[in-house]
């Protein structure tokens, strides 16, 4: 499996990280990519050192400043390289004033990350997840990682069909720290609606492509969820995945 490689532990939402360790051995993973809640599970540093694992990623949802730095402890002592957010909903506000609220909610955490050299940054997502999230479509986060001082982690999932893609991307670049794939057959309604790459008509390819010649340096990270993932197996959509974007990567010279 390509070294630069990981997948999302949603895609095993419900299992124990000791359990999800076989999958990972399994498949040859050596990068993690873990959620926030997972950071005090049992045995994780010991499992971390024990195998030779790298913590690449920890999803946080943000609350509060003393919630992130919570998990910017917990991050920083499994050697997580980045916590990636999405901002929490904005209620009433207006997207402006909710930009303006987050930035200065997490102003103090931005500072205490960069000592504990563990990188900020924010996601795209969908309005379907508006309740916990404002910045939906790549120009927003990008706009809101400027305005905030952190990193972006490009979901491709949620803006390969953006206007000027090519262009914001570029954009996005210099402070892009994360990048997640995953693919999508057109007609399917049935949410999350992601399929393994190379099954849809996303066209992955060309955008990583696009980021490798640009200098990106870091990871990619599979997020495999919903109907398409489940109907096949877990852990066959990912092996297929991984399979995948491996052969994909070796292609390209990453």
């Amino acid at each position: 499996m390509h070294s630069r490689l990981s997948v999302h532990c949603v895609t095993f939402l419900g299992v124990p990280v000791a359990e999800q360790h076989s999958v990972w051995k399994d498949l040859g993973l050596t990068r993690l990519s873990l959620i926030d809640t997972q950071l005090s599970e049992p045995g994780l540093m010991q499992l971390i050192e024990r195998n030779g694992y790298s913590v690449d990623t920890v999803y946080h949802l943000f609350q509060s400043g003393d919630e992130l730095s919570r998990v910017i402890e917990g991050a920083a002592a499994v050697g997580c390289r980045v916590v990636y957010m999405l901002t929490g909903g904005r209620g009433e506000l207006n997207w402006e004033q909710a930009a303006e609220r987050f930035c200065a909610q997490i102003a103090p955490c931005v500072r205490e990350a960069q000592q504990a050299g563990v990188a900020l940054a924010i996601e795209n997502a969908s309005p379907l997840y508006a309740d916990i999230h404002f910045a939906h479509s790549l120009r927003d986060a990008i706009t809101l990682a400027e305005m905030a001082g952190v990193g972006v982690c490009i979901d491709l999932f949620h803006c390969w069909a953006e206007a000027d893609l090519a262009g914001l991307v570029e954009r996005a670049l210099p402070r892009t720290v994360q990048i997640q794939l995953s693919d999508y057959v057109l007609g399917d309604r049935a949410l999350p609606a992601r399929a393994v790459p190379g099954d849809g008509v996303i066209p992955i390819e060309p955008f990583v492509r696009q980021v490798l010649a640009g200098g990106y340096r870091h990871g990619f990270d599979l997020e495999l969820i919903g109907p398409r993932i489940e109907a096949e197996g877990r852990l066959m959509a990912t092996r297929r995945g991984c399979e995948a974007i491996s052969t994909m990567l070796k292609r390209l010279g990453a």
